[in-house]
């Protein structure tokens, strides 16, 4: 996988292009209809909100739109499946999973984060010392996500069979509350999950997602909003890539506004972002293979159901006038 100095390059090239492409937010305006466009955006903890506010790229949107919170991505490609959100944003397997089952949905941008940052926690009297002692455990994460997919990479990297421990599909919430109680021996996950556990709960981190994952989190769209209000998926899109941009210098604000917002704490939000240094992406070639490549050990490991074809899953258009030659 490419760490994180593989994408200043694309960070950079981003920049340039997204001052380009400002001159044509003043002009999209007259593409969208009369009667103004609602866009149904899924969020979770208040992130894209709070990015999108923060960094001033909320003014003067051409169209409304109608924030929905969710606690993980489950419940928020459930809600892109059944048609009543039109955008949403979710880890790259999360995504496959729900797009394997048949669902109308394309990712059409998204970011990378630190891969470090998703992580196997234990608490701080656990036994356990390194993923060699996850053997025979009951390990939880979400079914079909992250969380169940460095599970079984990091047995895999441990050479443990998959069969020698016990996995637990538990969301965030359940999960952090079950690691606590003790009911389960460990929790995979991510920020700001992780970095709320291991400084309120003094959870420790045994194994990371370090070249295990490429840590992509997709802008998703339904069919139809791509059909139907593209101007606006688009506009947004290209506002969120921008607000990401700021927000890598402006952290402490960023994760203060975002600590209003969803009331979690804001020393937990700034180790958070700190840690993940989350930047767009450009959805190309480089991305498809990477994600492809995690697709399909997915399906060996029998998370997903069937071998994919991830380029199907995308829709490169919305992201390839910021990628200059694609």
């Amino acid at each position: 996988m490419r760490t994180n100095s593989h994408h200043h390059p694309i960070t950079r090239r981003l920049a340039a292009s997204l001052l380009a492409a400002a001159i044509t937010l003043s002009t999209a305006a007259a593409s969208f209809a009369a009667d103004t466009v609602v866009l149904r955006v899924g969020d979770q903890k208040g992130g894209n909100r709070s990015l999108l506010e923060i960094s001033g790229y909320a003014k003067d949107l051409p169209y409304k739109i109608e924030w929905s919170e969710f606690p993980a991505a489950a419940p928020i490609l459930e809600a892109l499946n059944a048609g009543a959100l039109d955008v949403g944003y979710t880890g790259d397997l999360s995504f496959l999973s729900v797009y394997a089952a048949g669902a109308p949905i394309k990712a059409i941008g998204g970011t990378r984060s630190d891969a470090k940052t998703q992580a196997i926690l234990v608490r701080q009297d656990s036994p356990i010392k390194s993923a060699a002692d996850l053997k025979g455990k009951r390990l939880a994460g979400t079914r079909g996500g992250w969380g169940q997919f460095l599970i079984d990479a990091t047995l895999e990297k441990a050479q443990i069979k998959l069969e020698d421990a016990t996995f637990a599909p538990l969301g965030p919430v359940d999960a952090k509350i079950a690691l606590v109680a003790g009911s389960i021996d460990a929790w995979a996950v991510w920020e700001p999950y992780v970095s709320f556990a291991t400084l309120k709960d003094k959870a420790r981190v045994i194994a990371d997602g370090e070249g295990l994952t490429p840590t992509i989190t997709f802008i998703v769209a339904s069919d139809n909003a791509i059909a139907t209000k593209r101007a606006a998926v688009q506009d947004l899109v290209q506002r969120l890539n921008k607000a990401r941009l700021w927000s890598l210098d402006h952290l402490a604000e960023y994760a203060k506004n975002t600590a209003e917002l969803t009331k979690l704490p804001e020393d937990v939000l700034l180790s958070a972002y700190t840690a993940q240094r989350t930047s767009p992406i450009v959805i190309d070639e480089n991305v498809v293979q990477e994600v492809q490549a995690a697709s399909d050990r997915s399906t060996r490991y029998g998370i997903l159901p069937k071998k994919l074809d991830v380029n199907k899953a995308v829709d490169r258009s919305f992201t390839a006038a910021a990628a200059g030659s694609n």
